[in-house]
């Protein structure tokens, strides 16, 4: 089971990865979704672990 705190502050696809237990292409296609907030920095795409498991949670809000 995961808990919030054992993910660093600023998430990698491979972590939202990880947390499903989802592939990469489906990784990528929920990142890309708009269902929540990511940041783009140059080729990497990051998402904040409290908006991540908020949106996971079904709570409203990005943190």
């Amino acid at each position: 089971m995961y808990t919030m705190n054992n993910y660093p502050a600023a998430l990698d696809v491979s972590h939202i990865q990880s947390i499903l237990g989802i592939g990469r292409r489906q990784a990528y296609e929920l990142v890309n979704s708009g269902q929540f907030h990511v940041v783009h920095v140059g080729k990497r795409i990051k998402i904040s672990r409290e908006v991540f498991f908020n949106w996971l949670n079904g709570e409203k809000g990005e943190g």
